[in-house]
């Protein structure tokens, strides 16, 4: 690996917007489930209802975890509503699959879906092979990015030392909580960036396309 990166024994990596592109805009089809739920839950309109999932978003992490933390939503019937989308907007990623396989070490999905949804978009993205967990919502204890238990419970439960991983995420915020026990940092800059902070002192890779910045350093190793 190229100097910086030689130490890294464990390649961890959000999954949607950073396992594919954000212009593919799956998560376009479960903002409109999510919104769905919480207007039919609280019988609210549209507006209002994505008014209020935007919040929950931004206060709690993620929309689910404002839900049970509000109105003590099931997260099985949650998750089963929202993430019940078509997958066809995503495409087998040959590159991708190629330059995983190659980096040297574990690889690792970290995300706040759950795992039945991570495997149907791994499967469709081709890299079904590629990984040898996925860290989902629920190991978590449905605790999800940025909290810091999610971190510390990731590493504990696959053995994960962070001084020799790094992490990749679209989100720059789910960046920092990595950061803080010792990982090292890729931001995926695609424009799918919520919750924007001038701090980027976190941050110790950017790039707005995963599959080429892999490419890149595999290059020039």
């Amino acid at each position: 690996m190229p100097p910086g990166l030689d130490h890294i024994r464990a390649w961890v990596f959000d999954l949607d917007n950073t396992l594919y592109p954000s212009s593919a805009d799956l998560f376009a089809q479960i903002d409109t489930k999510m919104t769905d739920y919480i207007a039919r839950l609280l019988g609210l309109d549209r507006a209002e209802a994505h008014r209020i999932q935007k919040a929950y978003f931004l206060g709690h992490g993620t929309t689910l975890a404002g839900l049970m933390a509000e109105h003590h939503v099931d997260p099985h019937d949650f998750l089963a509503f929202v993430h019940d989308v078509e997958m066809d907007v995503l495409e087998e990623n040959v590159p991708l699959a190629a330059a995983v396989a190659k980096l040297p070490g574990r690889k690792v999905v970290f995300t706040n879906g759950d795992g039945p949804y991570a495997t149907r978009v791994l499967e469709r993205l081709g890299l079904g092979e590629s990984f040898e967990a996925i860290h989902d919502i629920h190991a978590m204890d449905l605790a999800p990015k940025p909290a810091p238990s999610a971190y510390a419970g990731l590493c504990s439960a696959l053995d994960i030392d962070p001084a020799t991983a790094l992490f990749a995420d679209d989100m720059a915020r789910n960046l920092a909580p990595a950061k803080a026990i010792g990982m090292t940092t890729v931001w995926v800059d695609n424009g799918s960036e919520q919750a924007a902070d001038a701090d980027r002192s976190f941050i110790d890779y950017t790039t707005p396309d995963l599959t080429a910045w892999l490419l890149g350093i595999l290059e020039d190793a």
